[in-house]
């Protein structure tokens, strides 16, 4: 009896007459593979060492992205030839927008879009925290040497605020500011703009975050 590369059985030349035997339990395996399903992240992180096999591929709805394992990790599958130097006529772009009050720990959730508005007054000082989303790092998305860039609109009352802190993946980094110093206070009844640009630089992961901050009232 041979094996395939995934060790399922079936019968060699030398095998006695129970060949039939052993390309049944082939077949029923074979039907028994998964195709190209989709999976949420968490589904795909709770894969046994047994369905991540070297080759499968996977639709990760989380990060909306087709997914290669190569027996352990998964990485993104890019589709067509990279395009230099495109030209955009008149692009679209998607903004999330939402009736929150900017407090507490802000998420950026970069995976559902990187232009933020929020619309209700902010609340208290915050810290943005750039990721993919709840279940998917940056990191994990950005190679050395990728860089991504985020806008996020604040709406201010009569008592403003503003950001303190800024993390990515919940761990602290540092901008370096326009200007060369970090707002230190919010401006009442306007809508406050930030903008970064994060460019990862070591897969340690370190970062140099470009950041500005404007007003618009």
């Amino acid at each position: 009896m041979a094996t395939t590369t995934l060790g399922f059985p079936y019968p060699a030349s030398t095998d006695p007459p129970a060949g039939h035997t052993q390309i049944q339990s082939l077949a029923t395996a074979v039907d028994g593979m998964p195709g190209i399903g989709s999976y949420t992240q968490t589904q795909i992180n709770a894969f046994t060492a047994g369905e991540k096999r070297a080759g499968r591929i996977v639709w990760n709805s989380t990060t909306t992205t087709l997914q290669r394992c190569d027996g352990s990790a998964w990485a993104d599958i890019v589709l067509g030839p990279a395009v230099s130097a495109p030209i955009l006529v008149s692009p679209e772009e998607r903004c999330n927008v939402s009736a929150t009050a900017a407090t507490g720990i802000v998420n950026v959730d970069t995976a559902t879009s990187t232009v933020w508005l929020y619309t209700s007054n902010a609340a208290a000082n915050w810290t943005f925290n750039f990721r993919g989303n709840s279940g998917t790092t940056l990191t994990s998305r950005l190679t050395v040497g990728d860089a991504i860039s985020v806008v996020f609109l604040v709406t201010q009352g009569s008592t403003a605020y503003y950001p303190t802190s800024f993390t990515i993946d919940g761990t602290v980094v540092t901008p370096k500011w326009s200007g060369g110093s970090a707002p230190a206070a919010g401006n009442a009844n306007s809508i406050d703009v930030y903008s970064f640009t994060i460019i990862k630089t070591a897969s340690t992961p370190t970062y140099t975050v470009l950041a500005g901050a404007g007003r618009f009232a």
